[in-house]
């Protein structure tokens, strides 16, 4: 469809063009514009795209790519599960809601003080709402910072869940929203769709009225479950990463860090966009302070801080193919030769002991 939008149709798409694809993309175009004035949350999160060969073994590792054509799919279906909302309101009927609260505040304070070491302000006394943390992504665009951005906003949000009393949805900035359709069939579709045969008469194949008193219960069980799928999607991508990377250990990329704790630097290979970890033992030049607020790791010698968003030369010293993990470390002659990286924030004494006296 994209192609064919772009000038360049085939033999399927072309008799579809004037009547079909182009008032598509027309009527997509409204909808973008009503999306622009609801300022919903708009990060930028990439993905990687496994490729298998015939043999099961991964083939290639690039970034997903994202289209118009894609987006036109999301804004429709997006349309599609409101009107589902919508309508079993105005029927009366029960409703499995796609609710999504407001962000914790104690985590928005730790994000306050993170992006504030960055010269980005975010002020937690106004009403909370999406186009707040939007306008922080625009002044971070285009910085060497902009995927630790996203990536901070992202953990500092609520967790969506299934729910059959509405609070709305604070990420899509819609005020009731439920899952109605989607690539893959969801149990939450399900339960939707029997609700609408139910309220529309349009068959024996409704919701029971059993199944609607433990809607509270069933929507319990199906977030919990879908926390359990996303685990399991993970650690499945995780393995077959670390089986891709394995034949490289010892090479040497460029990653991005993406966690800082006590435990070490969690970083991800900008090239395939694996996921390791820099053990707090591999930082051998020096002893590092773990500063949660900045999110950092700080050298008391050196002042060096490796900071959430950095971007490091590491060398893949140990893959684990059977649990996915990957151990990462300094090259050698970085840490032989380590002082203050450059570009690298050094803290002046007073900071030094403020991190001492946060953590002790």
């Amino acid at each position: 469809m994209q192609a064919a939008y772009d000038g360049e149709p085939n033999q399927q798409t072309g008799p579809l063009i004037n009547h079909v694809i182009q008032p598509l993309y027309g009527a997509w175009d409204a909808l973008m514009r009503a999306r622009t004035a609801r300022a919903p949350l708009d990060l930028d999160l990439p993905e990687m795209k496994i490729t298998l060969a015939d043999n099961g073994h991964i083939a290639d590792v690039q970034p997903r790519q994202r289209l118009d054509a894609h987006r036109v799919i999301e804004e429709f279906m997006i349309e599609a599960n409101v009107a589902a909302a919508e309508t079993l309101e105005e029927q009366n009927m029960p409703c499995v809601y796609r609710v999504h609260d407001l962000p914790d505040r104690e985590k928005l304070s730790g994000l306050k003080e993170f992006l504030s070491s960055l010269n980005l302000s975010l002020t937690l006394g106004e009403r909370l709402r999406p186009e707040l943390f939007n306008r922080i992504l625009t002044k971070a665009k285009g910085t060497e910072y902009w995927n630790a951005v996203n990536q901070s906003i992202l953990r500092a949000q609520s967790q969506a869940r299934y729910d059959p009393n509405n609070i709305g949805h604070f990420g899509l900035a819609r005020p009731r929203y439920a899952h109605f359709t989607s690539p893959i069939r969801r149990y939450s579709d399900l339960l939707v769709h029997r609700a609408l045969i139910r309220g529309g008469g349009f068959g024996n194949d409704g919701l029971r009225d059993d199944e609607a008193e433990r809607l509270s219960q069933i929507s319990e069980h199906i977030s919990n479950t879908e926390r359990r799928a996303m685990v399991a999607e993970r650690d499945a991508n995780d393995r077959y990463m670390a089986a891709f990377m394995a034949e490289r250990t010892g090479d040497e990329f460029e990653a991005r860090i993406n966690g800082v704790t006590r435990a070490g630097l969690f970083l991800t290979l900008v090239e395939s966009g694996a996921d390791g970890l820099l053990p707090m033992r591999s930082l051998y030049d020096d002893y590092y302070v773990h500063d949660e607020g900045q999110n950092s790791l700080v050298g008391e010698r050196s002042g060096t801080r490796y900071r959430l968003g950095d971007t490091i030369r590491v060398r893949l010293a140990e893959v684990n193919t059977l649990t996915g993990g990957l151990i990462l470390e300094l090259p050698k002659i970085m840490a032989e030769n380590a002082e203050v990286a450059p570009g690298r924030l050094k803290l002046s004494k007073s900071c030094k002991e403020n991190t001492k006296s946060a953590i002790s």
